[in-house]
Formats: C-alpha cells, sequence, structure tokens
C-alpha cells in the first residue's frame, strides 16, 4: 500500500514538473513574439498616423517614402495632403499636420516663429518649352528677362517668331519662391498663366508651342511634350545639382514646430525620411539625396 502511494505520488509530481515545463516553454515563445513581432521588433513597437501637408512638388518623395515605411510598419499610416509650400508651413506651425512639407527653405521670419527645416533632398527646377522648340539653351539671365517681359519673340533667343507665354505657379508655391529667388524675378513676373499645381504648368507648357515655364526635375522626368532647356550649357540632373553647376535649385524642406515633440510614429516616419536607407527612394522620385 505504502510502495502504491509512493507511486502514485511520484507519478503526479511528474506530471506536474513536466506541465510546468511545457508552460514555461509556450510562454518564452510568445513573449519572444510579441516582442519582436513576428521578426521585427519595431514594426510591433510603432502604431499610429502620420500627417504631412505641403508641397505638390514633394509628392513622389513622400509617395516613395510613404509605400516602403508603411510595408515596414504595418501598423503606421502616412497621409499626404498636397496644398502647397505655403499651407505645409502654417500646417506644421499651427499643429494640424505632424510634418510640413516645403520646396523651398525656410524664411528668417518663419524660423523666428519656432519651425525647423530639415533639408531631406535637393531638387533641380528644370526650365520647361514645348517639344517643338527650337530654343535648347538660355542663361539665367536670359530666363529673368522672358519671364519679366524684356524679352517677348523668341526669335529673340534663337527660337521661331513667336509671342512668348511664361507659364507660372501661385504666388504661394515653393517652386515659384525658388524659381523667382533665384533668377532675381520676385514680384517681377508677367505670366500668362498662373496655376495651382506642378501637373498643371507642365500640360501648359506641352499644348502651347510658344510656352515656357518651370517645374520639378522629379516632374518633368520623362514626360513627353516638353523639353528641359540647359541653363548656362548645364543640364538639370541630378549630378549638376548636387555639385551647384546647375544654378536654378532648391531644397526639399521637412518642417517641425520646436518644443512640440512628435509621436513616435511621426518621428520614426522623420528619422526614416533622413536616413541612408531612404536614398535610394528619393533618388527613384527625381530628387538628390542629402543624407550622407
Amino acid at each position: 500500500m505504502k510502495r502504491t502511494m509512493k507511486k502514485v505520488m511520484y507519478t503526479m509530481t511528474a506530471a506536474a514538473m513536466l506541465a510546468l515545463t511545457l508552460a514555461g516553454c509556450g510562454g518564452t515563445d510568445t513573449n519572444e513574439e510579441t516582442a519582436s513581432g513576428g521578426g521585427n521588433s519595431e514594426t510591433a513597437s510603432i502604431s499610429g498616423t502620420v500627417s504631412t501637408n505641403g508641397s505638390t512638388s514633394m509628392e513622389k518623395i513622400i509617395g516613395n517614402l510613404k509605400e516602403q515605411f508603411e510595408k515596414d510598419n504595418s501598423e503606421v499610416t502616412v497621409s499626404y495632403d498636397p496644398t502647397g509650400s505655403g499651407s505645409g508651413i502654417e500646417a506644421a506651425a499651427n499643429g494640424t499636420a505632424d510634418i510640413g512639407l516645403a520646396s523651398r527653405a525656410l524664411k528668417e521670419e518663419e524660423e523666428a516663429a519656432g519651425l525647423t527645416g530639415t533639408t531631406v533632398a535637393l531638387d533641380g527646377i528644370a526650365v520647361i518649352v514645348n517639344a517643338d522648340s527650337k530654343v535648347a539653351d538660355l542663361t539665367v539671365e536670359q530666363i529673368a528677362q522672358i519671364f519679366t517681359g524684356e524679352i517677348t519673340n523668341w526669335s529673340q533667343v534663337g527660337g521661331t517668331d513667336g509671342q512668348i507665354a511664361c507659364i507660372g505657379r501661385e504666388a504661394n508655391s515653393g517652386t515659384r519662391d525658388g524659381f523667382e529667388s533665384i533668377t532675381e524675378t520676385k514680384n517681377a513676373c508677367k505670366l500668362s498663366q498662373e496655376l495651382t499645381s506642378t501637373g498643371g504648368v507642365i500640360e501648359a507648357v506641352k499644348s502651347n508651342p510658344n510656352a515656357i515655364g518651370y517645374a520639378s526635375l522629379s516632374a518633368v522626368e520623362g514626360k513627353e511634350g516638353i523639353k528641359a532647356l540647359t541653363v548656362n550649357k548645364v543640364p538639370c540632373t541630378e549630378e549638376t545639382v548636387l555639385d551647384g553647376t546647375y544654378k536654378i535649385q532648391r531644397p526639399f524642406t521637412l518642417v517641425t514646430k520646436n518644443g512640440t515633440e512628435l509621436s513616435k510614429a511621426a518621428q520614426a516616419f522623420f528619422d526614416y525620411a533622413t536616413s541612408e536607407a531612404a536614398k535610394d527612394l528619393i533618388r527613384n522620385a527625381g530628387a538628390v539625396p542629402t543624407a550622407e
């Protein structure tokens, strides 16, 4: 009887120990998977939304970054509202967007108001004409003279006789601000059309054989019906923008508000956009990455 009781007790003790061991193993696997998110700890730890607002010229860059970031962080959604640089800067200032987007550097008064601009890429502003135009190169001075009305006919710069139609962006546009600052034509341009998007400028130039306009390098590459002029004999390319030989260029800027902490998701997206890992995505969007 005693031997039987001992045998029963031994069996129960062994079973209990086995159950505890199995439970411990199962708990370890669960905890590891929870912490790692199935092999990616960052994916499991980041969730929420990131709102970006601003420059229409940054659409391809933000689109590329958003797609890859959301793929790597499945619990995060990044939104992009293409309202123009001025509106994006204002959205960062008033907190209606996590990150503002500007296709220009911040002005002194904007920095004084508590905003910080971080350059994520450089962009050449291509000067574009209709694909059938005989003009292939202009100097910065000639471009300024055309847009201010001093030169009014294509025959004055080696083209076919025809009244020049200058196409530009709206006053709040970062592309316009960059173009006018570099060509020193601020508040002096005489435009046939003033449009609210980069795509609109491209289409207007495409449909008018006497038109000239300006648009982001990232937007004009591969477009049919237009051509980008060389400026001072220098083409608008990634290499010439990065080395500074192409003169009509501007920064693409992420705008944040000083003293306002970004959410974990927004900070992660900001860090990703300015990292080495984002360079190819930015380059594929037609801009020139600045990350070291």
